[in-house]
């Protein structure tokens, strides 16, 4: 697999001289991070974007992600003007060389998680989830750290976007997303570029909000809605392992051919709700992350994988799961398994 690193561009605390350091990674997950979501991207920025990348001996491997407007997931009236812009952004970023986007079906919120600093047992801190803490709480700005939503949402916009859903389920989220990629996925074939959707995080309704890409069967039922192989998936451990009823190494093995990207991501579950983030390595996880890598490598061998959240470690600070020092850690330990992968399949 290509070994990359998410980069959120210039204002990131991490930069791209310090992930070029990395060994062996060569490529950088990254979005235009400044445009409104449901804005089309311009050919300018997004090759300026590239230039970036470029001018620091990476290639800009991954685009995640083109944002789905919540009209596309609501299914109403101005769903297909914003499809139409989502696809001007598409062809973007196929001018710009990038073969892979990945993006997400989630309603309003991104990835929830109740503490972004949870103090562990080793002196790190790192992210965590406890259901009974984030339904309790009242949605409104300051209340609840959800990353990705709070600096996007007024509490009027957020409270019209909670009424709007209320008239969507699980049975119609699921439609207006089969909508969706009947849509953008034979323009995605012709432009060469694999879609890739990400999983629910964590994978399981929450705030009273449906959620359609969390199980084997959802994502089977993804698959075939639009049997193309440009409608893949972004195989992401730790969204799909926080879930004790989804067998990780099994779903390798029906949606490989399908899996264009892959997010490395370890989690020790504390019940059927409550999660901590953990080291990569295995063992500190309820995730066999070696085993599911080792298979990925063998069975995809040319797709982009990255390590995917951190803990703070040695009193580095920034942005939350985005740190340098525990990514970098973790993506040693994913070369580790991939050249254990290579060696095995040279020698036998």
């Amino acid at each position: 697999m290509e070994l990359t690193m998410r980069w959120f561009g210039p204002a990131d605390p991490v930069k791209l001289w310090q992930l070029r350091q990395v060994p062996n990674l060569s490529g950088v997950v990254t979005a235009l991070h400044d445009i409104v979501p449901g804005e089309p991207w311009t050919s300018q920025a997004m090759q300026a974007l590239r230039s970036v990348v470029e001018a620091a001996g990476l290639r800009l491997s991954v685009i995640e992600s083109i944002p789905v407007h919540e009209d596309i997931k609501l299914g109403n009236a101005r769903r297909d003007e914003r499809i139409q812009a989502w696809l001007e952004s598409l062809r973007v970023v196929a001018a710009a060389g990038v073969q892979t986007v990945c993006y997400n079906f989630m309603p309003v919120f991104d990835w929830i998680r109740t503490d972004l600093a949870h103090p562990q047992p080793d002196g790190s801190t790192s992210l965590v989830f406890r259901q009974a803490e984030v339904e309790r709480r009242q949605i409104g700005v300051g209340e609840l750290s959800l990353p990705g939503w709070a600096e996007a949402y007024t509490p009027a916009e957020l409270a019209d976007l909670r009424a709007a859903y209320a008239e969507v389920d699980a049975a119609a989220l699921r439609q207006n997303l089969v909508y969706f990629l009947r849509a953008v996925v034979p323009e995605a074939a012709r432009l060469g570029v694999k879609l890739a959707i990400h999983p629910d995080d964590p994978p399981w309704p929450v705030l009273g909000l449906p959620r359609v890409v969390s199980t084997t069967e959802d994502l089977r039922f993804i698959l075939e809605a639009v049997p193309n192989e440009h409608n893949g998936l972004t195989f992401c451990l730790g969204s799909l392992g926080a879930r004790p009823d989804n067998d990780l190494l099994a779903m390798v093995e029906a949606f490989a051919p399908r899996i264009h990207f892959v997010h490395a991501r370890n989690v020790k579950r504390l019940s059927d709700r409550d999660f901590d983030e953990v080291p990569h390595v295995s063992h500190f996880g309820s995730t066999n992350l070696a085993r599911v890598v080792l298979r990925l490598e063998e069975l995809r061998p040319r797709v982009p994988v990255r390590p995917d959240h951190g803990r703070m470690i040695w009193g580095e600070t920034g942005r939350p799961g985005y740190g340098l020092y525990d990514r970098a850690l973790g993506a040693m330990y994913l070369q580790g398994l991939i050249d254990a992968m290579r060696e095995r399949r040279q020698h036998g």
